[in-house]
């Protein structure tokens, strides 16, 4: 068995959002997510989707995708993107997969999974670009708090060897930190966070590597070239 990671599919069986026009590695990007995950990925593995799955703005617009994803190897743990419009309440997303029959993906929502002693934990985080002016966005922010506090404080009550956090939105660039989201990783004893969600250009702000006594991992698809990142056996 194996853990693997990788982020922002930005899938679109059922919608006209085509990435071949950003170029670069974004050609063919969903014939490459098929080759290199069928290359690495076993069905006994486990992998996390960091968010940004979907161009649908709603399940039955995704259901092209999430019928993709399920035909890959492994069990998948999926959390939410900017982008993912589709996204519901845990009840509705559940009865969604149940009735197309995708019987290998769950949702990380207010929860937590385990992978052996491993905790996984995480929720989409908040982007750093956003006006706290705006009460409809402090609202917001808090209640990302509240779910990523949620989700270490379950890993955290099994006493696991690890917990991995993971995030959309990184909360640690190169020019701002998030003090509130960073201080929870520590209070919960988090050493290495994985995000997504920077492309193009606004990869300059990413941290990579270890800062503030946690290692930062970005895995969006292009930065990766839509290769399942490894964490652990």
């Amino acid at each position: 068995m194996a853990l693997y990671t990788l982020a922002d599919l930005h899938l679109a069986a059922d919608v006209a959002k085509p990435m071949d026009i950003f170029g670069g590695r974004w050609q063919g990007h969903t014939e490459k997510i098929i080759k290199n995950w069928r290359a690495l990925v076993a069905p006994e593995d486990t992998i996390v989707l960091g968010g940004d799955i979907s161009w649908g703005i709603n399940l039955a617009e995704a259901k092209g995708d999430f019928a993709l994803i399920d035909s890959l190897p492994g069990k998948k743990i999926i959390l939410k993107g900017n982008h993912d419009l589709w996204w519901e309440t845990a009840s509705k997303m559940h009865r969604f997969l149940d009735e197309n029959g995708f019987t290998t993906i769950d949702f990380l929502h207010n929860n937590c999974f385990f992978y052996e002693k491993t905790a996984l934990c995480g929720t989409r985080g908040w982007p750093f670009e956003e006006d706290f002016a705006d009460p409809h966005n402090e609202k917001i922010f808090k209640r990302e708090l509240l779910r990523l506090e949620a989700s270490l404080k379950l890993g955290a009550a099994a006493d696991p060897e690890e917990i991995l956090c993971f995030l959309h939105y990184p909360p640690l660039y190169a020019s701002y930190r998030c003090g509130e989201i960073i201080e929870l990783l520590h209070k919960y004893g988090v050493k290495r966070c994985i995000y997504g969600h920077l492309h193009g250009k606004s990869l300059s702000h990413a941290v990579t590597g270890e800062q503030e006594g946690i290692e930062w991992k970005l895995v969006s698809g292009d930065f990766v070239d839509f290769i399942p990142i490894f964490l652990k056996k």
